[in-house]
C-alpha cells in the first residue's frame, strides 16, 4: 500500500467513492477517490459531506462531560432529576420472558449507566427477545435515523418499555446515546442542535457539522446507499432527510460531517480537552471518556457489537489487541452509514474513513480492515 489514494481507489469498484485521513502528530495523510454518488457524476471531495451514523455517539458523549465538568450534572445523578419519564423503571424478570413479567429496577438508572450503555434500554446480541422487539417498535429502528417521533413523544414512548437488564448490569447499544442527547437538552435548558454548536462545535472549528444540511452546502452532501441482492440502491439523496431539521435530533446517529471536522474532535480528546489553546474538557474527564468501564462478563455478552473489546464513553476501547491495528486503548467507534473514527491516545495517531454504503452487519469491511492496517504502519 503504497499510499492512501491507492488504498481507497482498489475499492471504488464496490463502493462510489470514499475519503479518508491518517494523521500522526501534526503530519496528516487526506484522499479521496471515486464519486459521491453511484452515477460518478459528483467527484469525491476531501471536503465532501457524510451522515457519520454511530461516530455521533462519542461526540455527545463528550457534549455531557461539559455539563458534568461544568458542574450541572454529575456522573452518579438519578437521570430522574432531568429525566423524570424515567424515575421509576421496571425490568423483565428474564430478557427471554415476556415484557409484562416485570420487576422493579434496584436502583435509579444514572448519568454514568448512559454513557456506559449499561442503562438497561438497547440493542442486544439477540434482537428477538421480547423487550428489544418492543424497543424497536416505539422507537424505531437505529437505521431509520433520524427518529420520528419529537424529543419528549420519544421518551414518554420509551419509558412504556421495560428494562432488558437491570441498571448496571450489561451493556445494551444505542439507545444510551438518544439519552444522552435528551439529557444534555434538558439539563442546559436549550436544543442539542445548539448546545452542541455553541459548546463543542464552534471551538473546535468542526463548521460541517450538524443535523442538517444548509441549502448551500447541499452540493457537498453524498448520496447513501444500501446494498442489495441487485447491486445498490439509494436510500437518501443530498435533497432528503438531512435537507432540513429533524423532528428529534438524535444523540446516537444523527449528524453530520466532514474528514477534517473529525480530525478537530479527535485532536481536541487527543490533546485532553484542549482546542486552540482554550480548554474545553477537563484532562480528567477525557481520561474517564476514553477508559474502558466493562467487566469481563460485560465485554464477552457484548462481542456481536465490540468483538471483545471494551467500552468507553461514546465508544470502545481496545484491550484484546487480536489484530495489527487494535492496539490497548484505542479508542473510536464504527458508523452503520459507512463510517469510523479512532484515537490511539498513547502516540497520538488518528483515522478517519468516511463512504456512504450501509454496513451490512457490525463486522467491519475489507476497506476498514485495509485502512486501519494501514494507519496503524509506524
Amino acid at each position: 500500500m503504497a499510499s492512501l489514494t491507492e488504498l481507497l481507489t482498489r475499492h471504488t469498484g464496490d463502493l462510489p467513492g470514499a475519503v479518508a485521513l491518517v494523521a500522526h502528530g501534526d503530519q496528516v495523510e487526506a484522499a479521496a477517490a471515486g464519486s459521491a454518488d453511484a452515477e460518478g457524476i459528483v467527484p469525491m471531495a476531501r471536503d465532501s459531506l457524510f451522515r457519520i451514523a454511530s461516530l455521533t455517539k462519542p461526540i455527545v458523549a463528550a457534549a455531557v462531560l461539559l455539563l458534568v465538568d461544568d458542574g450541572e450534572l454529575a456522573l452518579d445523578d438519578p437521570v430522574a432529576r432531568w429525566l423524570p419519564e424515567l424515575a421509576s423503571p421496571v425490568v423483565v424478570r428474564t430478557p427471554a420472558g415476556p415484557v409484562d413479567d416485570v420487576v422493579p429496577a434496584v436502583r435509579p438508572i444514572t448519568v454514568a449507566d448512559l454513557l456506559t450503555f449499561r442503562c438497561g434500554y438497547g440493542l442486544a446480541a439477540d434482537m428477538t427477545l421480547p423487550a428489544v422487539e418492543l424497543l424497536l417498535q416505539v422507537v424505531g429502528h437505529p437505521a431509520a435515523s433520524p427518529r420520528g417521533l419529537p424529543r419528549d413523544q420519544w421518551l414518554a414512548a420509551l419509558a412504556q418499555v421495560p428494562l432488558l437488564h437491570q441498571p448496571g448490569e450489561a451493556w445494551l447499544y444505542d439507545t444510551g446515546s438518544d439519552l444522552q442527547g435528551v439529557l444534555i437538552a434538558r439539563a442546559s435548558g436549550r436544543p442539542l442542535p445548539d448546545f452542541l454548536a455553541e459548546r463543542l462545535f464552534e471551538p473546535l472549528g468542526m463548521a460541517d457539522t450538524g443535523f442538517s444540511v444548509p441549502t448551500a452546502a447541499l452540493g457537498r452532501l453524498t448520496s447513501a446507499y444500501r446494498r442489495g441482492e441487485e447491486g445498490l440502491r439509494l436510500i437518501d439523496s443530498p435533497e432528503g432527510r438531512w435537507s432540513s431539521p429533524p423532528a428529534f435530533p438524535s444523540g446516537a446517529a444523527g449528524l453530520v460531517s466532514t474528514v477534517d471536522d473529525l480530525l478537530a474532535f479527535a485532536r481536541f480528546l487527543r490533546d485532553e480537552g484542549t482546542a486552540g489553546g482554550h480548554r474545553l474538557l477537563t484532562p480528567e474527564s477525557v481520561h474517564r471518556m476514553t477508559t474502558d468501564h466493562l467487566t469481563p462478563a460485560q465485554r464477552e455478552s457484548a462481542r456481536l457489537f465490540l468483538h471483545g473489546q471494551g467500552w468507553g464513553f461514546g465508544g470502545s476501547v481496545d484491550v484484546d489487541p487480536k489484530e495489527p491495528w487494535e492496539v490497548p486503548g484505542r479508542f473510536g467507534w464504527v458508523g452503520g452509514a459507512g463510517t469510523a473514527l479512532h484515537l490511539v491516545p498513547a502516540t497520538g495517531t488518528i483515522s478517519v474513513l468516511l463512504t456512504q454504503v450501509e454496513l451490512i452487519s457490525p463486522e467491519p469491511t475489507p476497506l476498514m480492515r485495509e485502512f486501519w492496517t494501514y494507519a496503524a504502519k509506524p
